[in-house]
């Protein structure tokens, strides 16, 4: 399963490529597809993005946690598969946004790819600076606790 950590701003030419970063790539290399997969996101002005791993287990999550054909897996299906974009990686490691990808996210010269481990977000960056100093205030205000479980469930 791959892994996005860091925060990287790459360049967006006139045609819409934009470089995804090294070490992106790196951790999608052992996949069959090689690229990312984006899509707009539903709760923020981002992009979100991923290896075709990560959308085939949430294909599968889907199935297995909603109904075939109840409103929540059409929603579902209609917010994130209908609207998602396979983009292959060029010999450079470029790949070209779909303006409808570009607009979403007000993205003109520069994408901040920002690593949120299973998967990640492309953002204009400084709607980005915007959206941590918020998650900052949120988490300090609301300090949230997790539990690390260990590999195969245990804790």
């Amino acid at each position: 399963m791959a892994l996005f950590v860091s925060t990287f701003s790459n360049k967006v030419d006139k045609k819409g490529r934009v470089s995804v970063p090294a070490s992106f790539r790196a951790a999608l290399a052992s996949q069959a597809f090689q690229g990312i997969v984006i899509y707009p996101s539903f709760t923020t002005a981002a992009v979100e993005g991923c290896g075709m791993d990560f959308m085939e287990e949430l294909a599968a999550s889907a199935s297995e946690n909603f109904d075939l054909f109840s409103p929540e897996q059409d929603d579902l299906n209609t917010l994130i598969f209908s609207t998602s974009h396979q983009l292959a990686f060029d010999p450079e490691g470029r790949v070209v946004l779909p303006e409808e990808i570009i607009a979403h996210a007000n993205i003109t010269e520069q994408a901040a790819f920002v690593g949120m481990g299973r998967k990640f977000q492309i953002w204009e960056p400084e709607a980005l600076k915007i959206h941590q100093a918020e998650a900052r205030a949120r988490a300090l205000a609301n300090r949230p606790q997790l539990s690390l479980k260990k590999p195969g469930g245990a804790q």
